[in-house]
């Protein structure tokens, strides 16, 4: 049992200042004000003094991290996972792009046989899954030489049980329509992304169970006044949740606050489609099977392609924060409740009795100080253990 005491709390829908939390067996049995949480005495109490405590941080697409490639070796999600928390990510999906098949079953495999028995790190969900289908007038960094048309067959057995969360793919290819039609009646997300859909097309496929965008704006033709497709369809269909890359790279800061001002803090999630060279120095990498290079701010293809990024989940929000004036709160619904409203997981994405208890705890310039996951410290240990001392254990 911990109580959490003097902190800010976003809930992230209300605010409690001064609030506090009380967690046990990794589940949050009560959050509100001071008046409203005891504990029994004894309890270990963490001072969060000049900190803000949020629920923890939800990931929907990264490719990779620390040096390590998901479609490469889909075994490192589990390396990459135990660093994730400095950034806030304590659940995510690793994603896997246009690849062989036969890398799209290794990854089902590793994430079915679960983690190593040491392990302490961000939660993977399940995986999203990035192509084949994908438009080859829009296939980004994707090798064009794994691309395919939809075909339901291809996707038999993929449903979040076996792993498959998200499938990213173009709805307007022949095929598209009765493979939407089979990963929504076996429970995964169906996006439309890396596509040269038009507004038309795009509103077929979201009438079929498509339900989110992949990174708005990029892979997909410009918004246009005479002919808005993918883009104008994502930005004004009001049930459409889209994700977005808040580097100021992938997307120009105006954009990112068009699409705000479109989608707001329950219909846009932050993701950072990062890759290898997540915390790592510039230099070359890979993506899949290709080839990447990376300088201080960007990752590209040898012809200056985009391909992923170097974005961390907590530099998006702030970026976000910066490009759209939206407050803390507006932001911090775009890597908790929004993303876990995506996949519908009913126990992640806010601090209420019953869910788990994943935290972040950011200090006042919103820098991840603390993650805990579960309950434990998996980021900042150091700062708990100094805190724990101010306040005492009893």
């Amino acid at each position: 049992m911990l109580l959490i005491d003097n902190a800010t709390l976003y809930t992230p829908t209300q605010c409690y200042k001064p609030g506090r939390l009380l967690i046990a067996e990794g589940r949050i049995l009560a959050v509100g004000t001071p008046e409203q949480v005891s504990a029994p005495a004894g309890t270990p109490v963490l001072d969060a003094q000049d900190l803000i405590v949020t629920p923890g941080w939800l990931e929907l697409q990264i490719n990779g991290g620390f040096g390590f490639d998901f479609t490469e070796n889909p075994t490192t999600i589990w390396e990459v996972a135990r660093q994730l928390p400095r950034y806030g990510v304590t659940a995510f999906l690793p994603t896997i792009v246009t690849s062989p098949l036969s890398q799209v079953e290794a990854a089902l495999e590793t994430w079915k046989a679960g983690p190593p028995p040491d392990f302490r790190g961000a939660t993977p969900l399940g995986w999203h899954i990035e192509g084949p289908f994908l438009n080859p007038g829009r296939k980004g960094a994707h090798n064009p030489a794994y691309l395919q048309l939809p075909n339901p067959s291809t996707v038999e057995g993929w449903r979040p049980d076996q792993g498959v969360r998200l499938v990213t793919l173009a709805p307007e290819l022949p095929g598209a329509e009765a493979v939407i039609h089979y990963l929504v009646s076996q429970g995964v997300r169906v996006s439309a992304g890396h596509s040269l859909a038009t507004y038309e097309q795009a509103l077929h496929a979201f009438s079929l169970g498509v339900t989110y965008g992949t990174h708005l704006f990029n892979a997909m033709p410009p918004l246009e006044h005479r002919a808005p497709g993918l883009a104008g369809a994502l930005l004004t269909h009001p049930d459409l949740t889209v994700g977005l890359i808040a580097d100021g790279i992938h997307v120009h800061p105006a954009m990112v606050a068009l699409a705000w001002r479109a989608k707001g803090p329950h219909r846009l999630t932050l993701v950072t489609d990062a890759m290898a060279a997540l915390g790592m120095p510039p230099g070359e990498y890979r993506l899949g099977d290709l080839e990447v290079r990376v300088d201080a701010t960007s990752v590209r293809l040898p012809d200056g392609t985009l391909a992923g990024s170097l974005l961390s989940l907590d530099t998006a929000m702030r970026n976000l924060m910066a490009f759209s004036g939206c407050t803390l709160a507006e932001a911090l619904c775009t890597v908790t409740s929004t993303p876990a409203a995506v996949l519908g997981l009913e126990d992640r994405g806010y601090l209420r009795p019953g869910y788990r208890a994943d935290l972040v705890l950011l200090s006042v310039t919103h820098e991840v100080v603390i993650t805990l996951i579960g309950g434990e410290p998996v980021f900042g240990n150091e700062k708990v253990a100094e805190r724990l001392q101010r306040m005492g254990r009893g």
